[in-house]
């Protein structure tokens, strides 16, 4: 299935129901005080994480999401029944935004994760929670509050370790063919990348990581040019970035300054982006003999000043797509170890706080 990453929908919590006037009519008591029940709560809008779902696409057809209104009061002090919740399932890593105020209201990046977004209105008082020693027989009752409406977007982030980057036709979607059992649609042409694919690569049993093959950037993908600026969200949850770049590039670019533009696209789209780790892959070694493919290699890794790990490879080959495949696990093996640590840490930390004296 294509997938859909973004989508815009409204969504109203239910109206709480009114209170009731109501007196109580018994044989023998003819001056019955009042008895009015509340009008029940209105229904709320939670929005909830689902490992079952990856794309937003059937947000394109339903749009509008009401949640069930609350119930009327009635005599005899019978409260009314609370409106039903509504529940809008998403993909695990979508998040939600108010588009009124652009806010973030909450990032569900687990299965299961909820989040309330449109609270549903408060019932009404009957007119029983309105007697006094002055007035013994109110004909007073409030109506049910309004439900909460909100105008929301929804924006799904792939949830991938590793993301590759790079020009159109730099490789990636051959790459991660190689690596993993996807099979995103390969050609000789720009752009065949035109949404996010994921593939799982397992260097060993119980051991795997997910990739993401994000379509082709370009100059000015940050502003909107090309595909790219529609798929950069991608690569921001991602643990590491593989930057894919020919060796040699075909059309007769230059292997640095396609480098340089990436990273220009993505320092503008989000400066923490250049923060997170990026190996160089110079891809389709195949294409040269393999002493002019790493002479190659080196004047660029030169040029670039880079000081990361760098790797000469071929997806169409397999050639040392294995071995980076390897580093990869062991790195995203020692990141997954020092945020135990951390977090083991942290709540030591907490766990010996002395107490608020003041709580006591």
């Amino acid at each position: 299935m294509k997938l859909v990453d973004e989508a815009e929908i409204t969504v109203t919590a239910g109206n709480g129901g009114n209170g009731c006037v109501g007196f109580r009519r018994e044989k023998y008591i003819p001056l019955g005080g009042p008895d009015g029940g509340d009008g029940g709560d209105g229904g709320n809008v939670w929005i909830e994480a689902t490992r079952n779902l990856n794309t937003l696409v059937d947000f394109r057809h339903q749009k509008a999401f009401r949640a069930q209104r609350g119930e009327d009061g009635m005599g005899q002090q019978r409260y009314g029944k609370g409106g039903t919740d509504t529940v809008i399932t998403v993909p695990v890593g979508t998040q939600v935004l108010n588009i009124d105020t652009d806010e973030v209201i909450g990032d569900l990046v687990n299965d299961g994760d909820r989040l309330l977004v449109a609270r549903g209105g408060q019932g009404g008082l009957g007119n029983m929670h309105f007697k006094s020693s002055i007035t013994r027989a109110p004909r007073r009752a409030t109506p049910g509050g309004e439900g909460e409406q909100r105008a929301l977007r929804l924006e799904l982030k792939l949830l991938a370790d590793v993301g590759l980057l790079g020009f159109p036709n730099a490789g990636k979607s051959t790459l991660i063919r190689a690596v993993s059992a996807a099979t995103p649609k390969v050609a000789d042409y720009p752009f065949t990348t035109l949404y996010p694919n994921l593939g799982v690569v397992s260097v060993e049993p119980a051991r795997s990581f997910v990739i993401a093959d994000i379509p082709g950037l370009i100059e000015g993908a940050a502003d909107g040019a090309g595909l790219g600026a529609l798929f950069l969200r991608h690569i921001q949850r991602t643990s590491l970035l593989l930057h894919l770049v020919e060796v040699e590039p075909l059309d007769g670019s230059d292997a640095v300054a396609q480098v340089r533009a990436i990273e220009h696209e993505l320092a503008k789209f989000d400066a923490g982006l250049m923060e997170k780790p990026r190996w160089l892959l110079l891809n389709k070694a195949d294409l040269l003999p393999v002493d002019d493919a790493r002479a190659l290699a080196e004047r660029i890794v030169s040029e670039l000043g880079w000081t990361q790990p760098w790797f000469v490879v071929s997806g169409l080959a397999h050639t040392g797509t294995r071995d980076v495949m390897l580093k990869v696990q062991a790195f995203l093996d020692e990141q997954a170890l020092l945020a135990a640590e951390a977090a083991d840490a942290a709540d030591a930390a907490h766990a010996a706080a002395p107490a608020d004296p003041a709580g006591g």
